[in-house]
């Protein structure tokens, strides 16, 4: 394939892009490929978790705090571009924020999806990483909300009739969801153990149903977790860098431990052969 190679990642909230494939994203960048992040909210309901930052000014400022936060996370990552769909983060159900009619769970969804189908168009990405549609371990509406435009913009992007006004049709080749895996924090687990400190992976991780047979797809990242941490701390309001569950162990063990962030291929439009190592296998 003689075209450069661009993903699309779509996200809910200011540090979601450093949790969640933070690492494949520049291991691709340093490979050659376009990344764009596509942000859905502001995070203006995130609770301030790092306690160096729980002060008024911030608290007074979020949103402006937290978009600071997102474009140095953005910068270390590698991030070509990065848009705000421009969206108020809805917070849990039964909040007060999730009653906001700016609220991106109360959006309308072809207002929404319009949005994400003018992005597509625009950036013509070959791959587009979302989230799945079993979010039980944590059903926040934003991050359903970010499964609900992403399944109508994959198939709305390329077709002519839908969305005339936002951009020629561009038809991406794979949809991918991001996975966290048992296995991953199962390993972690027993690594706290075995070096005799306590655990931040309590019962509830084990009560989660796993998601672990539904990945098709590992990307290597063993020599980009410093830029996945570096774009965790960079979110100091959401992100304590003494959490035992983000640092407590060495980026090198853990990269040795599992090398990997897991996606489920959702949908391809080119043939590839499963399991996978790479998001653009049959692109390459």
């Amino acid at each position: 394939m003689t075209a450069p190679l661009r993903l699309l990642s779509v996200h809910a909230h200011p540090d979601d892009e450093a949790s969640k494939g933070a690492g494949t994203v520049a291991r691709y960048v340093a490979e050659g490929a376009e990344a764009t992040l596509v942000c859905c909210t502001g995070g203006e309901a995130g609770e301030v978790l790092n306690p160096v930052m729980d002060r008024p000014e911030v608290h007074e400022n979020l949103a402006a705090v937290r978009l600071e936060e997102l474009e140095r996370s953005v910068a270390i990552i590698g991030y070509s571009e990065l848009v705000m769909l421009g969206y108020r983060d809805s917070g849990m159900p039964d909040s007060a924020e999730n009653a906001d009619p700016r609220a991106f769970a109360n959006a309308p969804l072809e207002q929404a999806v319009g949005r994400l189908v003018g992005i597509i168009r625009r950036t013509r990405p070959q791959v587009i990483i979302t989230y799945g549609d079993d979010q039980q371990g944590y059903p926040h509406p934003d991050h359903l909300r970010v499964h609900d435009i992403s399944i109508v913009a994959w198939a709305a992007a390329g077709d002519p009739d839908r969305f005339p006004d936002a951009g020629e049709p561009w038809t991406p080749s794979k949809l991918y969801y991001s996975a966290w895996a048992r296995a991953r924090f199962v390993a972690m687990h027993q690594a706290f153990q075995d070096a005799g400190l306590e655990s931040p992976f309590d019962q509830k991780w084990f009560d989660r149903p796993s998601q672990d047979h539904l990945i098709t797809t590992q990307v290597d990242v063993q020599q980009y977790y410093a830029a996945r941490s570096g774009a965790l701390k960079a979110h100091a309001t959401q992100i304590d860098p003494t959490s035992k569950f983000w640092f407590g162990l060495p980026d090198d063990v853990v990269a040795e431990l599992y090398p990997w962030e897991d996606y489920q291929l959702a949908e391809s439009r080119v043939p590839s052969e499963l399991p996978e190592s790479d998001l653009f296998a049959g692109l390459r």
